[in-house]
């Protein structure tokens, strides 16, 4: 993957996604008390710039200049301090510490890859602390609507458990179905929504 692609992609003044975070990450966040979250792949800053609205102390990562910058401007839009770093999650570069929750929605890379970014993320949630994990499902290309075409780069909820490993414990792990507007007409991506925390000690 090409952060100079993704810097073209997100080089127009518009917003590529919604400015709202995502429907499931709101449900998965919802209850949880304000803590340190790491928003993975966080691109224009949509999920961070909620979560610092909600009092958390925020950090997020990608791999795209234009993407950042975006991002700072929108969480100047709404106020907030989130601290993003320019950085490529598959090479490990997200800073040092325990996060409560750590978020990374539909991040796609090649299987081994994937693998070894979803165990980082899960090694670094903190006592008590919850990792979500949202993306097109590896069904979508056939079941559902847009996302990558390329079944190398999907995955689904068994992956993601299997590359978290045995330290945290699985609370939700299942295919969603995510209505699309597409042409006047509503239909239906498939996504893996896998949520696990990490038991506080006795």
């Amino acid at each position: 993957m090409d952060s100079r692609r993704w810097d073209e992609r997100y080089a127009g003044t518009d917003l590529l996604w919604s400015a709202e975070p995502n429907r499931f990450l709101l449900a998965e966040v919802a209850g949880l008390a304000p803590g340190r979250a790491l928003d993975v792949a966080c691109g224009e800053g949509r999920n961070s710039v909620w979560l610092a609205r909600q009092g958390w102390d925020v950090v997020g990562v990608d791999f795209s200049p234009v993407a950042i910058a975006k991002a700072r401007r929108l969480a100047a839009h709404h106020g907030v301090e989130v601290t993003w770093i320019v950085g490529d999650v598959a090479a490990g570069d997200p800073p040092a510490g325990a996060v409560d929750p750590g978020v990374g929605p539909y991040l796609h890379l090649p299987a081994p890859a994937m693998a070894e970014v979803l165990a980082r993320a899960a090694a670094r949630v903190g006592e008590g602390g919850t990792l979500v994990v949202v993306a097109h499902d590896e069904t979508n290309i056939a079941e559902g609507h847009g996302g990558p075409q390329d079944p190398a780069v999907l995955y689904g909820p068994d992956d993601v458990v299997r590359a978290i490993g045995e330290g945290l414990t699985i609370d939700r792990a299942d295919r969603v179905r995510r209505p699309v507007e597409t042409g006047g007409v509503t239909v239906d991506a498939v996504d893996c929504l896998v949520r696990a925390r990490r038991r506080p000690s006795p």
